[in-house]
């Protein structure tokens, strides 16, 4: 039978099958009904050699793409291919599998270790904060030599993996055009629509829907309609974070010269601001606090301006979201040793949570810091809102010549490869999604609550 496509569908069954295929387009393209019939393809040429496996973050996710393949499937077998719905799997006439699963946690993995297939489809991958479980997942393509194995990945602009979809799959190599891809060793093409390519749905109707769901978030509306992986930010932050304004240059640690000050009488304050973590990043900030004065970059900054002067980030590279596992007395003697570079003392605020008692008569984990010299205080009592609602108030007025902003030192890398792209809580959307890499983003938050003056008084040397 005939099946009518999109032009971007089409376009993606005349990609060769030893290609994997990144379809990273806006909402409404066609992506899902692509991949269905990717997977009939594939069931139709290898048969009984066909073992296919479809993800998606959870189960609940799966019920659309139900949906598409019992009527596709349906069009073209009838009643002779079918579906196992307690199961999730589809058997096909020639003997073809297709399996519906669900991968949310290193714990789902275990029911598909040590299985094979022959083609991978990912759907919604911007669901997931990085890519370490799809790329363990890839470890399961194997197929007989006459069967080419592949993977396919969907997603779209503006989630929680907008930052490591755009940096592995977009920005490589022009649209529909191979490059190599580092990480698997594979070719792999980026393969963009829109649902203004996609005839079969009502196109001034959805666009209606998508300004409605985004209403005063301009960038992530012209990701979704557009399919633009090259907004500047995601979604939570869009408004308020300014590379051009927020960013700085990185200062020179002078601990010599801190006692020759940086102008009469101009005494900076500085502190720490921490999110402890360990199987997650942990990540601890110097904060210097403007008396209203030059900083050592010879720019102005208004009195009360907070900037970020350096960085420690615990994180496993080019996975933004996992920790390298140091306990507090190694992370301790890290977050000493930054502050001794800076001539500052290792004191400073952090999250509530890390002074609840332990029990068994161990204490806290702040009593373990102050016993390894690094002492912490509760940031200031407040729910997370306010704290975000007094960072974006500071980022939105960075720049200002008589109001405090936030600036962030360029060498704070974790903070500029993580805060601009997290993504907003669709269920609440004043609040940041925290399944992204939000533990950057916590620390500000715990320091923007905390700027009183016990803090820290310093005189910052020049460059």
């Amino acid at each position: 039978m005939n099946l009518e496509l999109n032009p971007f569908q089409e376009r993606v069954m005349m990609l060769p099958e030893e290609v994997d295929a990144f379809l990273g387009g806006g909402r409404g393209g066609g992506k899902s009904y692509g991949l269905a019939l990717l997977a009939l393809r594939h069931v139709e040429q290898y048969g009984t050699a066909a073992r296919i496996l479809y993800i998606r973050r959870t189960y609940k996710g799966l019920a659309d793409f139900e949906l598409i393949a019992r009527d596709l499937f349906g069009a073209v077998y009838g009643g002779a291919a079918r579906y196992n719905s307690a199961e999730h799997v589809w058997r096909f006439p020639n003997g073809g599998y297709l399996e519906l699963g669900q991968l949310e946690s290193h714990a789902d993995y275990a029911k598909y270790q040590g299985r094979t297939f022959t083609l991978l489809l990912v759907d919604e991958a911007g669901q997931y904060p990085d890519p370490a479980l799809l790329d363990i997942l890839r470890s399961n393509l194997r197929g007989p030599k006459d069967v080419p194995i592949r993977a396919v990945v969907a997603a779209n602009p503006g989630g929680v993996g907008h930052y490591w979809l755009a940096k592995r799959y977009v920005f490589k190599s022009a649209p529909w055009t191979a490059f190599l891809e580092e990480k698997s060793g594979r070719q792999w093409v980026y393969a963009p629509s829109t649902f203004a390519g996609n005839q079969f749905i009502d196109r001034e109707q959805y666009a209606d829907q998508l300004r409605s769901s985004c209403p005063d978030d301009a960038e992530l509306l012209r990701a979704w309609t557009d399919g633009d992986w090259a907004i500047a930010r995601g979604a939570y932050f869009a408004s308020v974070l300014d590379e051009s304004r927020n960013a700085v240059d990185p200062w020179q640690a002078v601990p010599e010269a801190l006692g020759h000050g940086y102008g009469p009488g101009r005494l900076w304050l500085t502190y720490l601001a921490h999110d402890f973590g360990s199987s997650a990043p942990s990540v601890t900030y110097i904060v210097a606090r403007s008396p209203g004065a030059e900083g050592p970059d010879g720019r102005f900054y208004p009195r009360g301006s907070l900037v970020l002067i350096d960085e420690l980030a615990t994180c496993k590279r080019d996975r933004p979201s996992e920790g390298l596992g140091w306990t507090v007395p190694i992370l301790a003697e890290e977050i000493v040793a930054m502050c001794k570079r800076w001539g500052v003392r290792a004191q400073g605020v952090a999250d509530d949570a890390i002074f609840a008692q332990t029990g068994h008569g161990a204490g806290s984990i702040a009593n373990e810091f102050g016993r390894c010299g690094v002492h912490f205080r509760p940031a200031r009592k407040a729910d997370r809102l306010t704290g975000w609602t007094m960072m974006r108030r500071l980022l939105a007025d960075a720049g200002k010549p008589d109001v405090p902003g936030l600036y962030i030192s360029r060498v704070c890398e974790y903070f500029w490869s993580t805060v601009p792209y997290l993504a907003r809580d669709q269920k609440r959307v004043e609040d940041v999604d925290s399944s992204g890499p939000d533990h950057a983003a916590d620390a500000v938050r715990y320091g923007c609550l905390r700027r009183d003056d016990r803090i820290q008084r310093v005189r910052l040397g020049g460059v």
